[in-house]
């Protein structure tokens, strides 16, 4: 493995373990050069999936930029990066379990929204103001409103004991 800071090509490994949703390794590295530590994900190379974006051009699916874009919006938040992964790997065995070789963009995003509407409620704003490409103050009120509206419907379909009451989502 080349070392990200020199790019020396030989670095030891300090630790591996699996990953919480064990799918993939993750390793604790130490460059024999510099000796400065990094980290790296091994994973199974699957099948290609194929994202059809907003002006119909197609590029391979990159769950790299979901964890960016997932990341960003969660910046300064309490959410560790390992949540964030977690969400993340939890997409895309979703989306992998569909058996489709394409998905539309609009599709992930509305996966990220949704995950994000119940990781943090910042987070969701921030995310959803540029993924929805707000144009004004009113818009980006009427994203809180919505948010506060869902909260509080969820908040009453959930009974004392924890349970959600039939008929509710």
């Amino acid at each position: 493995m080349k070392c990200p800071y020199c790019g020396f090509n030989n670095t030891d490994v300090l630790d591996s373990r699996e990953t919480v949703g064990g799918d993939s390794i993750r390793r604790r590295r130490e460059c024999a050069s510099c000796k400065k530590r990094f980290t790296t994900y091994e994973r199974v190379d699957l099948a290609d999936i194929t994202v059809i974006k907003k002006d119909n051009t197609r590029e391979p699916f990159d769950r790299s930029k979901i964890l960016t874009g997932m990341t960003r919006a969660c910046e300064k938040r309490q959410i560790s990066r390992e949540r964030i992964e977690a969400v993340v790997d939890k997409m895309e065995m979703r989306i992998r379990a569909r058996g489709v070789r394409e998905i539309r963009s609009r599709e992930i995003g509305d996966m990220v929204v949704r995950e994000l509407f119940k990781l943090d409620p910042v987070a969701y704003i921030r995310f959803a103001s540029v993924y929805n490409n707000f144009d004004s103050p009113e818009e980006f009120k009427k994203a809180v409103t919505l948010f506060k509206n869902r909260t509080r419907k969820i908040r009453r379909s959930i009974k004392a004991d924890g349970r959600i009451m039939p008929g509710s989502k």
